[in-house]
C-alpha cells in the first residue's frame, strides 16, 4: 500500500498541520491482511491515525499466521485489525492467555462467515450437491477440483484438516492450492460467469460473494472440539464439521493500550456492519478502485459514522471533513 494516497486525496479537507506527528503518538505499526476487506479498514484507520491523531504510520503486509506468530515473537505489529481468531488455532489462544494482547472490538459486525461453496445454478440443476456427501459421491459434477485457500490463510490449514478427515481426495476431488487470494476469487469469476462448476472454500463479506449467487455446500453439523482441532496444522483429531461464524477482531498488543490509550479507544470504536462492507467491496469492484479510494469513499460519504469513533481533538483538526 502507498500510505500517502489516501493523506493526499483528502488533504484539502484537512485542517492545515493536522497530519505533523504527535508527540504522544509517534510511530506505530498496523497489519494488512491480504485481503479486500482487510485493505479498507486500514486504510480509514490509517487516514484517521495520522490525520486526525497524528501518528506516523508504518503498514505491514501480513496474513493470519505470520501476524500470530509476530505477535507471539515479536510483540508486534502494534495493531492488527480484521483477525479472524478460529483460524489461527491454539497459537492464539496461547497469546491471548498469557495476556500479550487485548481484543479492542468485532472490527466486522456481526462478523464472518466460511464455508465450502457451489455456483446456486449447479445447486438447483443438481440438489444433492447441497450437502459433502453428494458432492463426494458426484465429483464429477463439480468439476473434480477444490479450490483451495493459499498458504499462510488460517483456512488453509482448517481446509486441509477437513480435506484430510473426510478424505476428499479419495472420492475423486482433486486439491488446487491457490497461490494468492486473487487467483481463487478469479476462479470462481471465471467458472460463474461461464455457467461452469466450482467447488471451493470461501468467505465473507467479500466481492464475490455479494456479487455472484453462492450456495454453501452444508459439511454437518457444527461441533466445537473439531473446529477447535481444524485450526491446528496437521491435526491428530481432525473432523468433519461446519464452519462457525466467526469473529472478526481488532486486537493490538498489551504494551500498546497501555502506551496509547487513546489510540486503542479509537480502534475500540472501528466498525464495519457486514453488508457495509460488502457494499464497499462492491463498489470497489464496480469502479475498479482501490482500498485507498475506498476509504475515501466511505470517509466523505459516512462521517455520521465515524465521527464519533474519534475524540473531540480528531474532530476538531478533521472540522472542514465533518462539515463542522
Amino acid at each position: 500500500m502507498n500510505r500517502y494516497i489516501l493523506s493526499a486525496a483528502l488533504a484539502a479537507v484537512a485542517v492545515p498541520g493536522a497530519a505533523l506527528a504527535n508527540e504522544d503518538c509517534g510511530e506505530i505499526t498496523i497489519a494488512e491482511m491480504n485481503w479486500a476487506s482487510a485493505g479498507v479498514v486500514v486504510a480509514v484507520s490509517n487516514f484517521l491515525l495520522e490525520q486526525g491523531y497524528g501518528c506516523d504510520v508504518t503498514v505491514v503486509p501480513s496474513d493470519t499466521t505470520p501476524a500470530v506468530t509476530s505477535l507471539s515473537e515479536n510483540n508486534e505489529p502494534d495493531i492488527v485489525p480484521e483477525l479472524w481468531p478460529n483460524s489461527a488455532g491454539d497459537a492464539y489462544k496461547k497469546i491471548k492467555a498469557d495476556g500479550k494482547i487485548v481484543e479492542l472490538t468485532s472490527v466486522l459486525e456481526p462478523g464472518g462467515v466460511e464455508g465450502w461453496w457451489i455456483p446456486t445454478y449447479l445447486a438447483e440443476a443438481h440438489p444433492e450437491l447441497k450437502t459433502i456427501e453428494g458432492v463426494m459421491a458426484n465429483p464429477e459434477l463439480v468439476g473434480g477440483m477444490f479450490n483451495n485457500c493459499p498458504d499462510g490463510w488460517g483456512c488453509r490449514i482448517v481446509n486441509d484438516n477437513l480435506i484430510r478427515a473426510m478424505d476428499l481426495e479419495g472420492s475423486g476431488i482433486e486439491v488446487f492450492n491457490h497461490g494468492s487470494g486473487e487467483t481463487l476469487a478469479t476462479s470462481m469469476a471465471s467458472a460463474v460467469q461461464s455457467e461452469e462448476p466450482w467447488f471451493g472454500y470461501y468467505w465473507g463479506p467479500t466481492t464475490p460473494l455479494g456479487k455472484f449467487d453462492m450456495t454453501k455446500v452444508s459439511l454437518g453439523e457444527e461441533i466445537e472440539a473439531a473446529q477447535n482441532a481444524n485450526a491446528n496444522a496437521d491435526s491428530a483429531d481432525a473432523a468433519v464439521t461446519e464452519f462457525a461464524t466467526a469473529p472478526v477482531l481488532t486486537v493490538v498488543t498489551k504494551d500498546f493500550q497501555t502506551s496509547h490509550p487513546e489510540v486503542s479507544e479509537l480502534m475500540s470504536n472501528v466498525q464495519f456492519e457486514t453488508d457495509q462492507m460488502s457494499s464497499l467491496l462492491a463498489w470497489m469492484d464496480e469502479n475498479n478502485a482501490s482500498s485507498e479510494e475506498a476509504a475515501v469513499y466511505f470517509l466523505t460519504n459516512n462521517t455520521e459514522i465515524w465521527k464519533d469513533w474519534i475524540n473531540d481533538d480528531a474532530r476538531a483538526k478533521l472540522s472542514a471533513l465533518l462539515g463542522d
